[in-house]
Parts: structure tokens; C-alpha cells; sequence
């Protein structure tokens, strides 16, 4: 019989409810987070699954206000302009709060880096695995941040060329997210988007197929 690796009850559901109760969060008290529980987070962040043990991002820890201001702004430029491309949607659109850049206790600009070797494991033909990498890192650091009680909010309104001029970025990164993270009030009963009616998750049925594309699972 193979060795029970499995994890107790308590413990497996623990781990689900950080799933499933884990939001985007929008609204944020200024409360500052501990050194030591930030530091927590971050090295959750870095144990993240990653295509061949590599870290290709970075985190840039903004905390200087003018730069946070900046971000804002540039935050909103691009609201602007999503809010118009969204045609009949742009009033509903205007109306839902997208950041919390200038509430939360921390902001952290999530990067890719460049000059990266091109032929390592899968990135030879799937140069996405980078934002894979990075997309592990983010989610462990959310989870773990839903497990000490604290929200974050991933913005992607963003122009990168801006983002990158005003952190001094590398001409060949790539900024991903601006990530928001801090003490709440409440965490929302449901994902934000579906409490103020914006969308809904899609069924789960339609989403996975068997062996060929878009062919229902047998059942």
C-alpha cells in the first residue's frame, strides 16, 4: 500500500476555505502590516511553484507616496479608457471600484524580468511559462494573505511602457500587476464582480473538455 501522505481533515479544509473564500479586494483600512508578517508573504510568494525551479519575476515594493500617487493616476488614465471601449457598459463600468492603491497598507508592482535564457525547460517553446511562474507567485501570496487575514487586490489597468518609466524599470521587463495588499473591514461575501452584478463565474462543466477539444467530459 503506498504511504498515506494525505493531510488531516482539519488541515484539508483549511486549506479549501483559503480557496474559496480568497477575494479581490477593493477596500482597504491603512492599518500597516508587521515586518514580519509581510516578510511571511513574500517568502510564500518565492515557494510558489515555478517552470524549472526558476524565478523569473521580480516585486517592486512601492513606498514612496508620490510613486503610489503616480500609479494612481495612471491607473485611471487607463479606467478611462477601458470605461469607454465598454460601449453601453461604460456607465455600470464607471461605477465599480477597480483599485486601492491609495488605501492599502502595501503596493507591490509584479514584473517579469529580461535577458532571460530562452531554452530551459519549456520556455524553448513556450515562452509563456514566465507569467506562469509569476502567476504561482501571485496566487501563493494571496492565499497565504487570506489565511493571516488580510486582503489583496490584483490592477490590471495599466499602460506598461507608463509603469515601467516611472519605476525605472528595465527597457526589457515587463510589468504584470500592481498588487494591493492590507488590513480589511470585511471580506466581500461574494467576488466583488458578481456581488455589484457585473458577472458570474462560468459553470464548470463547460470548461473542461475530454481528450478533444470541446467535447463534454463522459459522464
Amino acid at each position: 500500500m503506498p504511504a498515506n501522505h494525505r493531510y488531516s481533515d482539519a488541515d484539508i479544509a483549511a486549506v479549501y476555505r483559503v480557496i474559496y473564500e480568497r477575494r479581490d479586494m477593493r477596500h482597504f483600512l491603512s492599518d500597516p502590516i508587521a515586518p514580519d508578517q509581510l516578510n511571511r508573504l513574500l517568502a510564500a510568494a518565492h515557494h510558489a511553484p515555478s517552470v524549472g525551479f526558476m524565478q523569473p519575476w521580480r516585486f517592486i515594493r512601492v513606498r514612496c507616496p508620490d510613486l503610489r500617487i503616480g500609479l494612481h493616476q495612471l491607473v485611471e488614465q487607463e479606467r478611462l479608457l477601458t470605461a469607454k471601449a465598454l460601449h453601453e457598459r461604460e456607465d455600470s463600468f464607471m461605477k465599480l471600484k477597480v483599485e486601492g492603491i491609495l488605501d492599502c497598507a502595501e503596493v507591490l508592482v509584479a514584473g517579469l524580468c529580461g535577458q532571460r535564457e530562452k531554452h530551459v525547460f519549456g520556455r524553448r517553446t513556450l515562452p509563456e511559462m514566465d507569467l506562469a511562474s509569476l502567476s504561482c507567485a501571485i496566487q501563493n501570496l494571496w492565499l497565504a494573505a487570506r489565511a493571516e487575514g488580510l486582503g489583496m487586490g490584483w490592477v490590471s489597468m495599466f499602460a506598461p511602457d507608463a509603469v515601467k518609466a516611472l519605476l525605472g524599470m528595465p527597457a526589457d521587463s515587463h510589468p504584470v500587476a500592481i498588487l494591493c495588499l492590507g488590513h480589511v473591514a470585511t471580506f466581500y461575501e461574494q467576488p466583488l464582480l458578481e456581488q455589484e452584478g457585473w458577472a458570474a463565474r462560468q459553470d464548470l462543466d463547460g470548461l473542461i473538455f475530454e481528450n478533444f477539444w470541446d467535447t463534454p467530459p463522459c459522464r
